[in-house]
C-alpha cells in the first residue's frame, strides 16, 4: 500500500470526484466527504496546524482518503471539535497499516474521538464507544411515524398534541427549510454560545475560524454539500432554530437551540418533526442525531451507529501520556465514586475540544 500525502486543496477533481464516489453505506456522511475537508482548511487557513490527507494508493489508483489535522507532534480529527464522524473512505476491503499512516502523516500519534467503529483497521486502537442516533425515512414519514408508534415510543404523538397547544395559545407554527435569513442565523449562534455558559462548557464560537467555518457554509449553495438553516417560528417569533450539515442524501443534526421562553412546548423536538416530514419531497432520507444519551434522540432514532474513541501511537512520549490518560480515565471509571468516576474522562474531553480550537 503506498500512502501519498496531500494539501485538500491540492486534490485533483478527478480525486475529489473517486472520493464522493467511495462515500456509500455508513460513509454516507457529510463529515466524512472532501467538502468539508477542503472548507475547514479555508477557515483554518493559516493556522498553527495543517492539513493534510493521506491518499491510499494500489497498483496506481486511489483507493481510499483519510484527512486529518497535523501538528508537530499530533494529528486530531478534521474540524474538531465540531466534527461528529471520522473514518478512512475507501474501498470495500481496503485497509490499512494505521501506524503506516501515522508515519505518512509524519507525526508520533493520532487522535480519533467518533471513529467509525465498522472501521476494521482502527479496532484495535478503540478506547470507548458511543452509539451515534439515526432517523432512517426511506419508506417516508408515515411509514416511520406507524414503526416508531408500534416500538412504544411517544415522542411523535407528544408532539402533536404540544403543537396543537402552541397554536392556541401563542399562534400559528411556521416551518422552513433552506431559510437565508442572516438574523435568525445570528440568533441561534447567540442561543448556543448562553448555552455553552448556563452548562459551564467551552464557548467554541468564541474561536475565530469557527465563526468563519460556519458562516461559509451557511453561504453555500452546493447541492451536494453545506449548511442548511431549518426555522420554527410561533406567530411572528423565531421560537427554534436549526443548523444542519447536509451531503447527498444525509442530513446530520449540527447545532440545536430555542427561545427558552417556549421550553414548555418542546420547539427543538417539533421542529425536528417538521424537517422528517419535509425529507418526504427531498433526496435525504437519513437524519442523524449524531452520539449523546439524550432521551429525544433515544425515542427519535430507529437505527444508530457506534463510533469509539482513542489513538493510535508511534513510541514516542507523545503516545505515553495520551496511554497513562486513558488509564487514569479507565482506572476511575471503575470505581464506585459517582459523578466523581467520570472527572478524567470529562478533563480529556475539554482538553480536546481546547486542541481542537486553537
Amino acid at each position: 500500500m503506498e500512502i501519498d500525502v496531500v494539501r485538500p486543496q491540492d486534490l485533483t477533481p478527478a480525486s475529489l470526484e473517486r472520493w464522493a464516489q467511495l462515500q456509500t453505506g455508513v460513509l454516507d456522511s457529510p463529515f466524512l466527504s472532501p467538502q468539508w475537508t477542503r472548507a475547514v482548511d479555508r477557515a483554518q487557513s493559516g493556522g498553527r496546524r495543517a492539513i493534510e490527507v493521506a491518499v491510499l494508493k494500489q497498483d496506481g489508483r486511489e483507493v481510499g482518503y483519510f484527512p486529518a489535522r497535523v501538528g508537530a507532534y499530533t494529528a486530531i480529527p478534521v474540524g474538531a471539535p465540531m466534527c461528529d464522524y471520522q473514518a478512512l473512505v475507501a474501498e470495500p476491503g481496503v485497509q490499512v497499516d494505521p501506524k503506516a499512516l501515522v508515519q505518512a502523516l509524519g507525526v508520533h500519534r493520532l487522535d480519533f474521538t467518533h471513529m467509525l467503529e465498522s472501521q476494521a483497521s482502527f479496532a484495535a486502537h478503540a478506547r470507548g464507544r458511543v452509539l451515534s442516533h439515526v432517523v432512517d425515512v426511506r419508506n417516508g414519514y408515515a411509514a416511520y411515524e406507524a414503526e416508531r408508534r408500534a416500538a412504544g415510543k411517544s415522542i411523535l404523538k407528544d408532539s402533536d398534541k404540544k403543537r396543537r397547544k402552541v397554536e392556541r395559545e401563542v399562534g400559528e407554527a411556521t416551518f422552513g427549510a433552506f431559510s437565508r435569513s442572516r438574523t435568525d442565523f445570528d440568533r441561534l449562534l447567540a442561543w448556543k454560545s448562553a448555552q455553552y455558559k448556563a452548562t459551564g462548557q467551552t464557548d467554541i464560537f468564541q474561536t475565530e475560524w469557527t465563526r468563519g467555518l460556519l458562516r461559509d457554509l451557511f453561504q453555500s449553495r452546493d447541492p451536494d454539500f453545506g449548511a442548511v438553516l431549518f426555522t420554527l417560528h410561533f406567530g411572528d417569533r423565531l421560537a427554534a432554530a436549526h443548523l444542519h450539515l447536509h451531503g447527498r442524501r444525509t442530513i446530520h443534526g449540527w447545532l440545536i437551540a430555542h427561545d427558552p421562553e417556549f421550553e414548555r412546548y418542546s420547539p427543538g423536538i417539533l421542529l425536528f418533526q417538521d424537517i422528517l416530514r419535509w425529507m418526504d419531497e427531498t433526496p435525504y432520507c437519513r437524519l442523524d442525531l449524531g452520539a449523546g444519551d439524550y432521551r429525544f434522540k433515544r425515542e427519535l432514532a430507529n437505527d444508530g451507529l457506534w463510533v469509539n474513541d482513542g489513538f493510535v501511537g508511534l513510541p514516542s512520549p507523545a503516545a505515553l501520556a495520551r496511554g497513562a490518560a486513558y488509564g487514569v480515565r479507565r482506572a476511575a471509571e471503575a470505581l464506585p465514586l459517582g459523578r466523581a468516576s467520570d472527572l478524567p474522562g470529562k478533563a480529556m474531553r475539554r482538553m480536546d475540544v481546547w486542541r481542537g480550537l486553537r
